[in-house]
């Protein structure tokens, strides 16, 4: 995300707060050569990535996505093939929803995170919460999917809660939480619940960002993203296409 930062703003300075343990396992599902070679396969079919992959790999797409705008992203393609990735699970979801044929790139790419949460946390905590709206997020597993009330992005969770009162249960990260209380204690909102479907959803890469880091970062400015001008010369373009859509 940060080299995303850095490739829409090259002359802007980039800092991460910490380099250590905070890579996107995702990201790095999608090296050139699997793109390399699934381009071959299926003729040169667009390449649709998602936010969460490394600049060198978005220099090689044709447009970028973000999970909010995945399925527009892929409608906008006048081809009929479309190769997806990294996660397979958001790639099922777009599928779900448009006539195209789209094929997820690696095969079994996703999040860890998102594949913690089971069919049995559904389960337990609707049976606990049987009243309560099901948010998941398109990175969950098909069978999660498929039992939820809306399937929505990070930032259509936000905006879900904030619009209707209710007791939600949260399908994703569970530091969305602390989000989303933070937004509804601004608005003054009240009757709303926030129940994760299942605590133990941290994806431990943020966490390795903190306040204390952050302060460190900008003191010291350390820690710069850097990237070639090729690369971003190349990535910024299906970056700039999404944005332009």
């Amino acid at each position: 995300m940060a080299e995303t930062a850095k490739v829409i703003n090259p002359d802007k300075k980039v800092l991460l707060p910490e380099v250590k343990d905070t890579q996107c396992p995702m990201a790095h599902q999608l090296p050139k050569e699997i793109i390399i070679e699934y381009k071959k396969r299926y003729n040169n079919a667009p390449l649709v990535v998602y936010v969460n992959t490394t600049a060198e790999t978005k220099a090689m797409a044709d447009i970028v996505c973000t999970s909010a705008n995945a399925l527009k992203v892929v409608e906008s393609l006048e081809e009929d093939v479309i190769l997806f990735g990294p996660d397979k699970n958001l790639a099922y979801y777009v599928q779900k929803n448009t006539d195209k044929k789209v094929i997820p790139i690696p095969k079994d790419g996703g999040c860890y995170v998102h594949q913690l949460i089971t069919i049995e946390d559904v389960k337990k905590v609707k049976e606990k919460y049987p009243d309560a709206i099901l948010l998941v997020h398109p990175e969950c597993n098909p069978e999660i999917q498929d039992e939820a009330d809306y399937i929505l992005s990070t930032s259509g969770m936000v905006k879900k809660v904030i619009e209707e009162e209710g007791i939600y249960i949260i399908g994703t990260e569970v530091g969305l939480i602390d989000r989303i209380k933070y937004e509804i204690e601004k608005k003054g909102l009240d009757n709303r619940e926030l129940i994760p479907l299942n605590e133990n959803a941290i994806c431990k890469e943020m966490k390795q960002i903190t306040l204390e880091k952050l302060y460190r970062a900008l003191k010291e400015e350390i820690y710069e993203v850097v990237l070639s001008d090729e690369i971003i010369e190349k990535a910024k373009k299906p970056i700039e296409k999404m944005l332009k859509l």
